[in-house]
């Protein structure tokens, strides 16, 4: 496989590493391609990978001229060497500890967030230091994402993929370029973003069109993009995260003040913001600016280590417990059955959330994704001293 120039040179390709696992599949036993996709392919056990620059060595090779030698690459190996984590710290975060917390739930659990407050609060800061207390990649969802990466081409000379992605498009995006799409569809941001972090800066901002086309893939995530004579599936496993200010001029609204937003303007700006998206997201989060006090303080922060290490514990629990299911590996995966199984609620708790949806108008949708979020919270492992 190759892109063959006028002038012999062997070009690279997208997708290499995919079709060198469906090559596999067929019985084939080897695979000739350019040097720029060879380290990629050469990740699949049981192939013979040779990577070429030009024709005249194909042809010498099967003209047996000019042996070709085949690339190794040791796939556990070079992936422990690959693992590292964001440089992106939460000891750079000085104050918000209630946000961190919740960013701590939400990174043990799976769950959707949303980050409600003023410019300069620190919503950009906070969303993007989530990664780096996730817990870190298996070498089975490194090749996930490593597919995935590789059919857009963004694989050359990488290997596999060791660090959790985090996809922060523009709101400028289309539909396409956010969900997958094209003649000869290919993935979008959301399945870029697979076993990974997905952030939607100034949400009112993207298109109304684009956010509501994100709702079933948010529920079953897997995007499925179908074209006249084919059909096609991605996986878009992700954790959203996404960021707004509380009205049009960016500030909470003051009461006292006579500069605030009309009622109409407060409209129109959530308006863009559908309440079925807005279901579906777990927790919402006001942000509320530092205070001074803490901006100075010497005293420094937790760092993500520390906390990355509550939330592996969570997630080995969680993994532990929904063993027998091939699907869910996280509380935010789960169904309504299993819901009912391990979200057992005592007589309080169930007076309590019955108050709770009587009063806010709560959906059945949002009933379960209390009990997912509460089931997080339970785990001894992120409780502090």
């Amino acid at each position: 496989m190759g892109e063959l120039a006028l002038d012999g040179g062997i070009r690279s390709i997208k997708g290499a590493l995919p079709l060198a696992i469906q090559a596999l599949k067929e019985g084939f036993k080897g695979f000739i391609l350019p040097k720029e996709n060879a380290l990629e392919a050469a990740i699949v056990k049981g192939l013979n990978v040779y990577g070429v620059s030009h024709l005249e060595e194909v042809i010498d090779f099967f003209e047996e001229k000019k042996p070709l030698e085949p690339i190794v690459v040791d796939t556990r190996s070079a992936f422990k060497k690959q693992m590292k984590f964001p440089e992106f710290d939460f000891s750079d975060v000085r104050g918000q500890e209630t946000i961190k917390r919740c960013l701590e739930i939400d990174a043990a659990g799976g769950h959707n967030l949303i980050l409600i407050g003023p410019p300069g609060a620190g919503k950009t800061m906070l969303a993007k230091r989530l990664p780096s207390i996730l817990q870190p990649m298996s070498l089975q969802e490194a090749l996930e994402t490593t597919k995935i990466h590789s059919v857009v081409g963004k694989i050359k000379n990488k290997g596999l993929i060791s660090v959790r992605p985090f996809r922060a498009p523009h709101h400028t995006i289309s539909d396409v370029g956010l969900v997958g799409g094209g003649s000869y569809p290919q993935p979008g941001e959301i399945s870029l973003a697979h076993n990974g972090v997905l952030f939607l800066d100034e949400l009112p901002e993207f298109k109304r069109g684009a956010l509501e086309v994100m709702r079933q893939p948010l529920e079953d995530r897997e995007v499925t993009i179908a074209r006249a004579k084919f059909t096609v599936t991605y996986p878009a496993s992700f954790m959203l995260v996404a960021s707004m200010n509380p009205n049009p001029l960016g500030f909470f609204t003051d009461p006292n003040s006579k500069l605030g937003p009309t009622a109409f303007e407060m409209h129109r700006y959530m308006s863009k913001i559908s309440g079925p998206l807005l279901d579906r997201i777990d927790l919402h989060l006001e942000v509320e600016p530092v205070p001074f006090s803490q901006l100075t303080e010497k005293k420094a922060a937790e760092s993500s280590s520390s906390i990355r290490t509550r939330v592996t514990a969570a997630r080995i629990l969680q993994t532990q417990r929904f063993k027998g299911h091939a699907t869910t590996h996280y509380n935010a995966q789960m169904t309504t059955r299993q819901i009912r199984a391990y979200c057992v609620l005592d007589h309080a708790s169930s007076a309590l959330l019955k108050q709770a949806m009587e009063r806010l108008s709560l959906s059945a949708r949002a009933y379960d994704r209390i009990l997912k979020v509460a089931r997080t919270i339970r785990f001894r492992s992120l409780s502090r001293t």
